[in-house]
């Protein structure tokens, strides 16, 4: 199998959101097979039951790059913690692992495997921005990257794309993926 990728939007999101269609066409113009499925029970369906519905819909091998954001990134960590092979990489953008605002959030688990997850997963990264609106912050970051390791990097960017925030491309993440 080729070198794939799958693009998880955010709560309330949808594929044609803000960056996903533009990195999923970079990705593919380098030879990615590339996924960028919309599921609207991210976030809304208790993690319990929506995490064997993704698992089911996607194959994950070795050369698997996965991308989140926002509550897609808050689900990589249910979905790396009971993958069964190792993935290439997985970048979490505006991600968190603890509820981040007073909101119900039902894609977090009550609680995480670090070890699995971190072994599931050869590169990872975390991309959070001081200024994210919505509390997916460089504090929510930094507890994942505590118990992760991998790279941590910091912006003032908001929510990397919102409603009220256009985000059509993210040049970090394409030079982030190989």
């Amino acid at each position: 199998m080729g070198r794939n990728a799958i693009i998880f939007h955010g709560t309330g999101g949808s594929p044609d959101n803000c960056w996903y269609p533009w990195l999923a066409g970079r990705l593919a113009a380098r030879g990615y097979a590339v996924e960028v499925p919309h599921h609207p029970g991210i976030n809304v369906e208790p993690i319990t039951m929506f995490l064997p519905k993704v698992l089911g819909s996607h194959t994950f091998d070795e050369d698997t790059v996965l991308v989140g954001h926002s509550g897609g990134a808050a689900l990589l960590l249910a979905l790396l913690q009971h993958l069964e092979v190792t993935v290439a990489q997985a970048i979490l953008v505006a991600g968190y692992c603890t509820p981040p605002n007073t909101e119900e959030e039902p894609v977090l688990q009550p609680s995480y495997d670090w070890a699995a997850i971190r072994e599931h997963v050869r590169d990872i990264y975390f991309v959070n921005s001081r200024t994210d609106p919505y509390g997916c912050d460089d504090r929510q970051g930094r507890a994942m990257f505590e118990r992760l390791g991998g790279t941590q990097i910091v912006r003032d960017d908001g929510h990397f794309g919102d409603y009220d925030q256009p985000y059509e491309r993210f040049e970090l993440l394409d030079r982030l993926i190989p």
